[in-house]
């Protein structure tokens, strides 16, 4: 009867780390939730109903944007302080933090842990856990550091208090290096358009944010003033592929907001401010969820390139979501590939492994059916009026959700009880989406016992 029992609790699955984190993040938004909640969170002494609370409170962890609220006016200061600690936490990630607590107190970490830590942040295997988590918090630090005092002094110039101007540069420079898209102002940064300094601050912290701490740790150890190839060290490929895609992201967005855009959303405004505002949404548009423009003065032709935009998202390892932009470069890689003719898909003279060419094949193809599936039921929850007038809107809905972007055409704050929950859904498998992914697929590296015999179909 010993040895049943032994046998059995072997053959158990193992506990994934990935639901460790997991596990977190609901225990942080509901307890998000419930600070909300309370009648010192809201304007006034007013408690905000708890379901706005817990959508807020999603939003926030998850890094995404979307509200039902304006969080300038429902929320009293002390809300919007827990608003601005739970996208710190979903930002630079709940286990960093945990694990940064138990260095700091100088307990070893497990093997547990690291693994956890590792799937937070996107570790890869030539880099130490503690260098990498030093480096994760040591940056966050010194670049939201920065830029509050870039954004308060802004603030400060414009006719703010001291105290007033350093609340607000904090807020919004969290805010944008974590990719969340709140803001105290109600009509977004439309009221900051004509600074070029505030929006280009707050842009090259989204870039930052988005790019990943792989990418930010490599770049830092890169000393590209020395000469010797050994001490000088090297940017990997990850790194490459990172900066490439998203210059090139940024760029087409940039030339084509502007194109589609110029005589709509744009008229009137001089050409440095076009191109600001160009730019500034090419950028945000991947998953920051700023607006300079107002969403509903945008062609349906700029909605469907957001739409995309917001799809890709950003790094992995980084505040963003999205399928992130080095699972697009590995698809684009691997169909040139196929159209050359080659077994093996090749950036460079590097050969990308082939479980990585399927990760980023199931994870295309499983955010494509899991915003289809979204878009869907808000189709039956909502119902939109004849003729899909109201079709777009819903689908730009369940994408801003799924890629943490929280830009809206402002149908969040409309969205029924049922639609609200499915929004909640979206984002948090947005935020966790290559966590998820594995603990669909299954555990990584794990070998086949049995080879079958193959046989051939058609496709195509």
């Amino acid at each position: 009867m010993h040895i049943l029992k032994l046998h059995r609790a072997r053959q158990r699955a193992p506990w994934r780390p990935q639901w460790t984190l997991v596990l977190a993040f609901l225990a942080t938004i509901l307890a998000g939730a419930l600070l909300l909640a309370l009648p010192m969170a809201g304007a006034g002494g007013r408690p905000v109903p708890f379901t706005d609370a817990l959508f807020t409170a999603t939003s926030a962890t998850c890094v995404t944007g979307l509200s039902v609220v304006d969080i300038g006016t429902r929320f009293s200061r002390a809300g919007q302080i827990v608003i601005m600690l739970l996208f710190q936490i979903g930002g630079v990630g709940i286990m960093t933090f945990a694990t940064f607590m138990l260095v700091m107190l100088g307990r070893r970490l497990s093997v547990r842990s690291e693994s956890v830590l590792a799937t937070s942040i996107g570790q890869g295997e030539t880099i130490g856990i503690l260098p990498l988590l030093r480096g994760t918090v040591l940056f966050s630090s010194v670049i939201e550091g920065l830029g509050a005092l870039v954004l308060a002094w802004r603030h400060w110039e414009a006719g703010y208090t001291p105290a007033r101007a350093l609340y607000y540069g904090v807020f919004h420079a969290v805010s944008a290096f974590c990719n969340a898209g709140f803001s105290l102002y109600p009509s977004g940064l439309q009221a900051v358009y004509t600074d070029a300094g505030y929006v280009l601050t707050i842009a090259s912290l989204i870039v930052l944010g988005g790019l990943g701490f792989l990418v930010l740790h490599n770049l830092s150890q890169y000393r590209f003033w020395r000469r010797d190839r050994h001490t000088r060290g090297r940017v990997n490929a990850h790194t490459r592929m990172v900066l490439q895609m998203s210059l090139v992201l940024t760029l087409i967005g940039t030339v084509l907001f502007a194109l589609l855009e110029w005589n709509h959303a744009l008229a009137g405004r001089s050409l440095a401010d076009k191109g600001i505002g160009a730019l500034f949404h090419a950028i945000s548009s991947r998953t920051a969820g700023f607006n300079l423009i107002e969403m509903t003065r945008q062609i349906e032709a700029t909605r469907l390139l957001t739409i995309g935009l917001m799809f890709i998202g950003g790094s992995p390892g980084s505040t963003a979501g999205g399928i992130k932009t080095t699972t697009l470069l590995v698809l684009v890689l691997t169909i040139r590939a196929i159209i050359r003719g080659r077994q093996t898909t090749l950036y460079g003279v590097r050969a990308i492994p082939e479980t990585i060419v399927r990760e980023a094949i199931t994870i295309f193809l499983l955010g494509l059916a899991f915003v289809g599936v979204v878009f869907g039921l808000l189709l039956l929850v909502e119902a939109p009026a004849p003729g899909g007038a109201a079709a777009l809107p819903l689908l730009f809905e369940a994408v801003s959700a799924f890629g943490t972007a929280g830009l809206s055409l402002d149908l969040t704050p409309l969205i029924s009880p049922a639609g609200r929950w499915l929004l909640m859904l979206a984002m948090f498998v947005g935020r966790l989406g290559p966590l998820t992914i594995v603990m669909i697929v299954g555990s990584a590296g794990r070998s086949e016992a049995i080879h079958y015999p193959e046989e051939e179909v058609v496709v195509g």
